[in-house]
């Protein structure tokens, strides 16, 4: 499978969720190593409800820290590369203090956050990660305190809104169902029009990518109605702010992409048969044509072309 459009994602979505909070940095160098740190964040002071709003994510953010989000179950010597990130962090920081004729103090130093899908026993117990149950919720293991490194297993997070916004960044069922608790979120919550137009973009990644697998596949199914119904409310939107100049234009363009994605991603090839059907398709009222979209995955090819070809004649 192909990282990439998940590793610009990810790296996407946490500075978008982050900036409000502080200064962040994507793919910032390492020095003197071929290595590159996926977000650094350095808070600013703001108000406790700012942190409040993203959850876990807010908490892990309340001090400097190094975010390295994994599309895959994370290996040993993935961590043990994210270490050398760290370290070198701690180092030129404890050089700069140096210069200055001071001391970074040890409660100072960055934390390391992993985020990886999933976690086998094997791999936390290899490196002695344990739960702070008294202070985290499940799924957070940390490293020994003076590593200052914490791995959490996002596939083991509760499924409350405190988690949500992490677990976007898992994989399989756990992010569809993330995804599904964002698309119910109310339409004035501060974060979800900008997680919506990070997960278009992933989509629109997604459907230019020749070498997807099944899971992938999955996963543009699970965000083509979400792509949807960001777009009709970013059009409805615009209505109601007076841009009205081409709307119904641009709702059967962005339907017309859709629906030719969706046909090919779906069934391998979008051949003359199923072209056929595409106005038919761009007939359809909105709810039916959400509808319809949810249950593509499960129609074969025949029933929808014997069903749309009927409205034809």
């Amino acid at each position: 499978m192909t990282r990439f459009p998940h590793d610009q994602f990810a790296k996407q979505y946490l500075k978008e969720l982050l900036s409000s909070l502080g200064e962040v940095e994507t793919s910032r160098d390492v020095s003197g190593e071929v290595l590159e740190i996926d977000v650094w964040f350095v808070p600013a002071p703001q108000s406790q409800a700012d942190t409040e709003v993203l959850g876990l994510l807010g908490k892990l953010a309340t001090r400097p820290c190094l975010f390295e989000p994994f599309r895959n179950p994370v290996t040993p010597t993935e961590i043990r590369n994210c270490l050398i990130k760290l370290f070198s962090v701690h180092a030129d920081l404890q050089r700069q203090a140096r210069r200055e004729d001071g001391k970074i103090q040890e409660a100072d130093l960055p934390r390391l956050w992993i985020l990886s899908p999933t976690a086998s026993v094997t791999l936390l117990d290899g490196f002695r990660a344990k739960l702070d149950e008294e202070n985290w919720t499940q799924g957070v293991y940390f490293l020994g305190d003076l590593l200052k490194t914490a791995i959490i297993a996002i596939h083991q997070l509760p499924r409350t809104e405190e988690t949500l916004w992490l677990r976007v960044l898992g994989k399989g069922r756990v992010q569809r169902h993330a995804i599904d608790e964002l698309k119910a979120l109310p339409k004035g919550h501060p974060l979800r029009s900008n997680a919506l137009t990070l997960l278009t973009n992933l989509l629109a990644n997604l459907q230019s990518d020749q070498s997807l697998d099944q899971e992938d596949r999955e996963l543009i199914m699970e965000l083509s109605p979400l792509a949807l119904q960001w777009r009709e409310e970013a059009i409805e939107q615009g209505i109601q702010q007076g841009i009205q100049q081409g709307i119904q234009q641009g709702i059967q363009r962005e339907r017309r992409t859709l629906i030719e994605n969706l046909l090919r991603f779906r069934y391998g090839v979008l051949d003359d048969e199923l072209l056929g059907i595409i106005e038919s398709l761009l007939e359809l009222q909105s709810e039916q044509f959400t509808r319809l979209v949810l249950q593509l995955s499960q129609i074969s090819r025949e029933d929808l072309l014997s069903r749309f070809k009927k409205q034809d004649s």
